[in-house]
């Protein structure tokens, strides 16, 4: 069985690869295979999913081209199929509202299910276009630099978004009066 990750970032374009991430346990599934491969039987259990389910998402996510076979074992006279994610990391260049409300979903079931308290904060905050551009840069430069521990257990989630609300106004439109 080979347990590297292919790496890399995967570009998300294709109608089945958004059609694959608009569903919350296939963004648990690939949360869950971001640590290492794993078998049906394992992320049933780790996931709390039946492993019907499962397989049924597990397929989906390998037909989008975002989750492959990482080989096989044998156990007690059967076999046993591990996968993995394609990529470490999704890039998602034209999101859509489905795949986010997914991701969110699988977030939030996640925070749910976190034996630990989490951090989560939601803040508004004025920026001009340059102040909003160095600080995406900070935040991204931020999640790229952190190096994982290869022996650290477990394995910690993290989201980071910047976006502008919804009706904000773009530079040189219109001023309140």
């Amino acid at each position: 069985m080979n347990n590297q990750p292919s790496g890399g970032v995967q570009q998300i374009s294709t109608a089945a690869q958004h059609t694959a991430l608009a569903h919350p346990v296939r963004q648990r599934l690939l949360f869950a295979l971001s640590a290492r491969p794993s078998t049906i039987s394992r992320l049933a259990a780790q996931l709390g999913v039946n492993k019907g389910s499962v397989s049924h998402h597990l397929r989906v996510l390998c037909e989008a081209g975002l989750v492959q076979e990482a080989g096989t074992r044998r156990v007690r006279g059967g076999t046993e199929k591990y996968y993995r994610r394609t990529a470490e990391r999704l890039f998602v260049a034209e999101p859509r509202a489905e795949g986010t409300a997914a991701l969110l979903g699988a977030v939030a079931q996640e925070l749910e299910r976190s034996p630990v308290e989490h951090v989560l904060t939601l803040r508004h905050i004025r920026l001009g276009p340059a102040r909003a551009a160095r600080l995406a840069e900070t935040l991204a430069a931020l999640v790229e630099e952190t190096e994982e521990d290869p022996e650290g257990e477990p394995v910690h989630g993290l989201l980071v978004t910047l976006y502008q609300q919804a009706g904000a106004q773009a530079p040189g439109g219109p001023k309140a009066g």
